[in-house]
């Protein structure tokens, strides 16, 4: 089992977008089976995947290890695709664990769902505190969305090097470009600088998953945007397994 973690220190960069559409590729192209762990107390990845749930305000209870994450996970609408919800109970997050003074509990946690999952991909909350130092740990692999611009890219840099003063323990980290509007100047210049960087570009049908409660594979699976997330998964899986 390996964990991808979907995060930036930035809100507004499509990281719900993206964490849903990458888990929709682990469970459909790979034929894994996969965890969308939601931990943003915003619960957009929950409702675009299970709207109809009834949320009782329980996911700080499976941090608090009060209730077995189990309990609450929820079959999605894809095949080989369970949800982990999130809802309002996680608001206070960094307080959480600060109050629970354990620094591996989101890596113990995650050992128990490797029973069951192959991939977990984890819908990060925005921030740099100890929601950030929890998932650093517990991660194989963290991808960072930014939208190409300065002050993305300044977050990206910042990330980084918070990463790099820690002394072990650091997963590598894979940044992405997301929302991308090629007919932006500054886009396109941040494009150029970075050739080799992943790129998703903006797509009206990207915008659909809220009301369609589905990843964009399932309903434009023709879609440029579609294809980025596809080719994203290739090197995402290829460098979970290597």
């Amino acid at each position: 089992m390996a964990t991808l973690a979907v995060y930036n220190s930035k809100g507004g960069v499509g990281k719900t977008s993206l964490a849903v559409n990458l888990a929709w590729a682990a469970a459909t192209l790979s034929q894994r089976r996969t965890l969308l762990w939601d931990l943003d107390a915003q619960a957009a990845a929950s409702f675009i995947l299970a709207p109809n749930r009834e949320s009782r305000d329980e996911a700080r209870t499976v941090i608090e290890r009060d209730l077995s994450p189990g309990r609450l996970i929820v079959e999605t609408g894809v095949p080989n695709l369970d949800l982990l919800p999130a809802d309002a109970s996680l608001r206070t997050l960094d307080l959480l664990f600060a109050e629970i003074d354990s620094k591996k509990r989101l890596l113990r946690i995650g050992e128990i769902l490797e029973k069951s999952y192959d991939r977990i991909v984890i819908d990060c909350p925005p921030g740099l505190g100890l929601t950030a130092e929890q998932v650093i740990r517990g991660a194989a692999l963290m991808l960072l969305p930014l939208i190409p611009s300065t002050l993305s890219a300044r977050a990206v840099q910042e990330i980084e090097a918070y990463l790099g003063a820690r002394k072990k323990g650091t997963p590598p980290v894979l940044p992405v470009f997301n929302m991308v509007d090629r007919r932006r100047s500054a886009h396109r210049a941040a494009l150029a600088a970075a050739p080799g960087q992943h790129a998703v570009p903006m797509a009206s049908a990207m915008e659909q998953m809220a009301d369609r409660h589905a990843p964009l594979g399932t309903y434009a699976p023709s879609a440029p945007a579609t294809r980025a997330i596809e080719a994203l998964w290739i090197d995402v899986e290829r460098r979970l397994v290597g």
